[in-house]
């Protein structure tokens, strides 16, 4: 009987070669990002922030991000506004603001430490941001959650973080689909105090009006001292009559 030989005959070399081919071709995983902290080019590789970036680098908040996450062992939060936030403010207001409110605009959207998600439910209001005071009328910022969902509250902005843009243990970055606006910025003044009630006037006749006994004796000293040179007076008059009479 005849054995028929396969039509294809695979050496064991053969086989070793095609699988290492196979496996070198197949492609690496991407390199962590090397070189320090730098807020701008996240946000940049994330896309949809050119105004934000360029607000940040006017006013050198990105540097003093970059400076706190490298320098430090300090966390960083950042809401970052898209550039459809920025298009849905009114007609005019950046630049209404002058350089020092630019700035404080901007910080007003840096938490100065690392939040996640889960912690925006156990956390006290009114949060504290690199704009500084946060009591009303000035700079305060309020986080409430539900589930999964954060919305933020200044007092004049409400919205939500619409997503999560960057991450990794000591700088977040969530998207939020409105600029906040801070109260001292953009809100009405607090009212001026009310002046101190004014004192009622002496009434005539009143308790106050009453002289003392200072008052009596001083003035019943006086009194007796007329009444004595009256009478002096009146006695020498009486004499000189007499004598003149005789």
């Amino acid at each position: 009987m005849v054995m028929k030989k396969p039509l294809f005959h695979l050496s064991p070399l053969l086989i070793f070669l095609l699988h290492s081919t196979t496996t070198l071709a197949q492609p690496a995983a991407a390199p962590a990002p090397a070189g320090p902290t730098n807020v701008t080019k996240i946000l940049e590789k994330a896309g949809q922030f050119t105004l934000l970036i360029r607000l940040m680098k006017a006013t050198s908040v990105a540097d003093q991000i970059d400076h706190q996450l490298n320098d430090s062992n300090n966390g960083m939060t950042l809401f970052a506004p898209s550039d459809n936030a920025f298009s849905g403010l009114s007609s005019g207001t950046l630049n209404s603001l002058n350089d020092q409110q630019k700035v404080a605009l901007i910080q007003f959207h840096v938490i100065p430490s690392y939040i996640t998600v889960s912690q925006f439910q156990t956390m006290s209001n009114p949060i504290r941001t690199n704009a500084g005071d946060s009591s009303p009328y000035k700079y305060p910022l309020n986080v409430t959650t539900f589930g999964n969902s954060v919305n933020i509250s200044t007092g004049i902005t409400n919205t939500s973080v619409s997503g999560t843009v960057y991450t990794d243990g000591q700088l977040a970055v969530y998207q939020v689909d409105k600029v906040l606006l801070p109260w001292d910025l953009f809100g009405a003044k607090p009212p001026a105090p009310a002046p101190a009630p004014a004192k009622p006037k002496k009434k005539a006749g009143s308790a106050d009006d009453t002289p003392d006994d200072t008052t009596l004796a001083t003035s019943g000293a006086s009194s007796l001292k007329v009444t004595v040179q009256n009478v002096v007076v009146f006695g020498f008059a009486m004499v000189a009559a007499t004598m003149l009479s005789r």
